[in-house]
């Protein structure tokens, strides 16, 4: 089976220069890391590509950028780049018409961990789902712990990367998906119906969906809990809510 995503070999570039070639290159970049106060030229140059391709920066300290350099020559700047190449949205339609079924998407707000985020795309290949949309923002990329978490998943399920989650459901709706988020207040998930095109969305642990894309959603399931604890970790989440969509549809 043809992987659907090119591996990059490389997964952080340091240093001025080579930061800003890799902008100006159309390299997919996850994250800027930069020496907080430094404000000379090349480094507003950095800023400016970022700013263009609306790239998340965060200011640290000199200590955390010795932290992640691998080089020990990062000049106060430090890029984080996809592990692997991000796919449209478009493919994912295409690739369910390819298979003659449904569209069936598994959409990520506010997840953080790249451990979380490589278990939904195992999750996903494995439930049959088209793809994987995660937002720009508040967000881990496609990093080497995701892939590695992905257990190979990441070669044949393919994950974009958008700039507004809300909108991009929207525009996915007039293409005749539908959406449901998982919320403990909403309706027992055995009592939705869960069939057609569909795109689950998934919130983290913690904060859960934001608003605008709860309100979004046209269905807020509940996934029946018998314990104490009010939470599953997202992926766990994830892995129930897509099964129970396999479920109905197959029925």
């Amino acid at each position: 089976m043809e992987n659907v995503t090119p591996e990059y070999k490389e997964c952080i570039i340091e240093g001025r220069n080579a930061v800003i070639e890799a902008f100006r290159s159309g390299r997919e970049i996850d994250r800027v890391y930069i020496l907080d106060g430094c404000k000379d030229g090349p480094i507003l140059t950095v800023k400016r590509q970022a700013a263009k391709k609306n790239t998340q920066i965060r200011y640290v300290t000199k200590e955390r950028l010795d932290q992640l350099s691998e080089t020990g020559r990062h000049q106060g700047v430090i890029a984080s780049v996809a592990a692997y190449g991000y796919a449209q949205v478009e493919d994912m339609l295409a690739l369910a018409e390819k298979k003659g079924e449904a569209p069936f998407l598994i959409l990520l707000d506010n997840i953080e961990d790249p451990h979380n985020l490589g278990a939904v795309i195992r999750t996903a290949n494995l439930a049959g789902a088209h793809g994987v949309i995660i937002p720009k923002n508040r967000a881990v990329g496609l990093t080497a712990v995701v892939a590695r978490t992905s257990a190979g998943a990441l070669n044949y399920t393919p994950v974009a990367r958008v700039t507004n989650l809300a909108k991009t459901m929207e525009e996915l709706k007039k293409k005749g998906l539908w959406f449901v988020c998982a919320d403990m207040d909403g309706t027992r998930m055995y009592d939705l119906n869960l069939t057609g095109p569909i795109g689950l969305v998934i919130g983290s642990e913690g904060e859960g969906v934001g608003r605008l894309v709860k309100e979004t959603c046209d269905l807020v399931a509940a996934i029946p809990m018998k314990g104490e604890i009010d939470s599953l970790n997202a992926s766990v989440a994830a892995g129930v809510m897509a099964y129970e969509i396999v479920r109905q549809r197959s029925l």
